[in-house]
């Protein structure tokens, strides 16, 4: 997948330099995103992520570098949840915004799913801009839905259905 300023693909070995300092090692990121710590590049290993079929790096088109990831998970015959987290340093750069609306066009064309779903930590607004931005609309709120960082977390979801204008690729 490509937008304007991002490459959408596979994660690779030669991307845990890039995953580390902005995904695993940014505590930013980890407040708002759901990930393991790292605390040194040495505690980070990337080889599962690499085989991942549902898991993708977002990359910035100048440069080839992993600025973050874009995912899917709980994926039936009609429905997906999405997740991504995007370094701190590139936040309000309105990168998530292009990533996931393209993120959102691949699930609806090419794995032909009608409704996906996102979840964000109730507060959480940017990330809630993020959804709306790609036509996301609320659907549900869950208090207490798990604990994360010692906190009971307070999740939000938001919905969209497949637009008519976009068909499932035919195989």
């Amino acid at each position: 997948m490509e937008t304007e300023r991002l490459r959408i693909d596979a994660i690779r070995e030669t991307d845990r330099q890039d995953y580390f300092e902005n995904i695993s090692h940014d505590r930013k990121v980890l407040e708002t995103f759901v990930c393991r710590y790292a605390e040194t590049i040495d505690d980070l290993d990337i080889s599962g992520y690499v085989a991942r079929e549902d898991m993708f790096a977002i990359r910035l088109k100048e440069t080839g570098r992993l600025i973050g990831i874009i995912l899917y998970f709980d994926a039936t015959a009609e429905s997906c949840e999405i997740g991504y987290g995007i370094g701190s340093q590139y936040w309000n750069r309105g990168y998530c915004t292009e990533a996931v609306a393209a993120f959102l066009a691949f699930l609806f064309r090419e794995k032909g799913f009608q409704t996906v779903c996102a979840s964000f930590f109730t507060g959480n607004d940017a990330s809630r801009r993020v959804m709306e931005k790609c036509g996301m609309t609320w659907s549900r709120f869950s208090e207490k839905e798990f604990t994360y960082l010692g906190q009971e977390r307070d999740l939000t979801y938001f919905a969209i259905e497949r637009p008519s204008c976009i068909e499932p690729k035919q195989d």
